[in-house]
């Protein structure tokens, strides 16, 4: 009886020890996305130079102490950071993308409201920077690559209709890219104002029809 109990005693503490590891994991992570997170809001409302880590602790509510049981320091968490962002796009491209018949006009719209949201902004911030900062290009470029990578290896799996002409689809992509996320630059800057988006907007999906391989 003993035996047994002792047993049991030590199979419950393993198993109040891989709740506490589950528990402590989890926490970890939240606290992780909140920097994460707090460093998108410092890009957007401070731009590159003025994102310190110092200030992203501030803006998560967390002493910088604590910020660096996380991240052990800035090029860390902004690599982090790239990786999240390049990961939300993969997400909302996968989505985007997930229907079984592909409607150019809901695939440009998503894309659009994609590049309008902060992360978007935050990456651009990031990307210009990176041109004259040489740690950060160090961080970025790499990231870069693989993100293409996969971003590529998705779009062909997920677009079979276009594997007929892979450089027409190549060509649909890159033609998207820089079409949607040049217009939200420009409209970030005054460059470009919202009513000329919807013609813009429409003359890109039938663009993008006129590249598609015959059905059928």
């Amino acid at each position: 009886m003993s035996t047994s109990r002792t047993r049991t005693n030590d199979s419950s503490t393993s198993t109040a020890k891989a709740g506490g590891g589950t528990l402590q994991a989890a926490k970890a992570a939240q606290t992780r996305k909140r920097l994460i997170d707090a460093t998108v809001r410092c890009l957007v409302k401070y731009g590159y130079a003025r994102t310190t880590t110092p200030r992203v602790a501030e803006e998560a509510g967390l002493s910088r102490g604590a910020m660096m049981h996380h991240f052990e320091n800035g090029a860390a968490l902004i690599k982090a950071t790239i990786r999240e962002l390049h990961e939300k796009r993969l997400r909302a491209f996968r989505r985007a993308a997930g229907e079984t018949e592909h409607d150019v006009d809901n695939l440009v719209e998503t894309y659009w409201t994609q590049v309008q949201k902060p992360g978007f902004i935050a990456f651009h911030e990031l990307a210009i920077a990176a041109r004259t900062d040489k740690d950060l290009a160090g961080i970025m470029e790499p990231l870069q690559e693989e993100f293409r990578d996969r971003f590529n290896t998705q779009a062909e799996s997920l677009f079979p209709e276009w594997r007929s002409s892979p450089e027409k689809f190549d060509l649909a992509m890159r033609l998207s890219q820089t079409i949607l996320e040049g217009m939200a630059i420009q409209l970030q800057t005054g460059a470009m104002s919202a009513d000329q988006v919807p013609p813009m907007l429409n003359h890109l999906e039938n663009q993008i029809r006129a590249l598609m391989p015959p059905m059928g």
